[in-house]
């Protein structure tokens, strides 16, 4: 496999993706789309390179049901909360700003694209493995139950949460929630080291690594907490700078206590 055919080719796959979804959201209003298409992407992608890898039958057979069924899973998730709800906050600050500008948002739409490439190389490294079975392969399926378990439980809390209209203008606490800001960024975090356990052995392995730095860095400063914790001052004041006060914001531990 030629990484630079199989990088080429991927992205040229979600770009004609990522327009098809540029295309749906312009009647709709709703670019959450994005989100939807960016989970599938990532989780095809891992598919993808397991089929074309040269590495052993192992980690690429793990990389397939890990990654993709991460994917599938994730997108449903996104997909029921883009088809029932309206435009996520995040989306609709950008809509407001851009002042509906369809050119900025097929820009955006193609950025994505090249995202999923990036978020891909961990896939690379994995798919060109050519250690058999090892330690390494349990551990990284206990990575990733561990952290999709987590997310899920996570998401499902939240979503409790807010479909209680007695919730609303209030500050989901509840469950995991009340340990991190955001405990679901936290495992979706903690998933890329799967592929990292998954790649040792890899000529590549070092590849491994920029899913879990690449993911920190987007979500803490970039895309994930910056975008959430500002539409969340927006709607709940506040309730959300007490909240930030008292409970850590990514890395799950024991809330504060605030001083009144």
């Amino acid at each position: 496999m030629n990484p630079w055919i199989a990088l080429g080719g991927l992205w040229l796959l979600a770009a004609v993706m990522m327009t098809c979804g540029w295309l749906w959201q312009r009647p709709r209003a709703n670019a959450g789309i994005v989100d939807v298409l960016w989970a599938s992407g990532v989780g095809g992608s891992a598919v993808l390179f397991a089929l074309l890898g040269d590495g052993s039958p192992w980690p690429r057979a793990l990389l397939a049901l890990l990654g993709g069924a991460w994917g599938a899973r994730l997108a449903a998730y996104l997909w029921t909360r883009v088809r029932g709800e309206p435009e996520d906050g995040r989306y609709r600050h950008l809509r407001e700003h851009w002042q509906g500008n369809q050119l900025k948002f097929f820009l955006f739409f193609q950025v994505q694209a090249l995202l999923i490439v990036l978020f891909a190389l961990p896939f690379l490294a994995v798919a060109r493995n050519p250690a058999g079975f090892s330690p390494w392969l349990p551990a990284a399926v206990a990575i990733w139950l561990c952290s999709v378990i987590g997310e899920s439980i996570a998401d499902r809390q939240l979503a409790r949460f807010r479909h209680d209209p007695a919730n609303r203008g209030r500050t989901c606490r509840a469950g995991l929630w009340r340990y991190s800001r955001h405990p679901n960024y936290f495992f979706e975090w903690l998933h890329w080291f799967a592929y990292v356990a998954l790649a040792q052995g890899s000529p590549i392995a070092w590849l491994a690594w920029s899913g879990p730095l690449v993911m920190y860095v987007f979500l803490r400063w970039i895309s994930g907490i910056p975008y959430t914790e500002s539409h969340a001052l927006r709607s709940r004041g506040d309730d959300y700078r007490d909240y930030q006060r008292s409970t850590p914001m990514l890395f799950p531990w024991f809330p504060k206590r605030i001083k009144r």
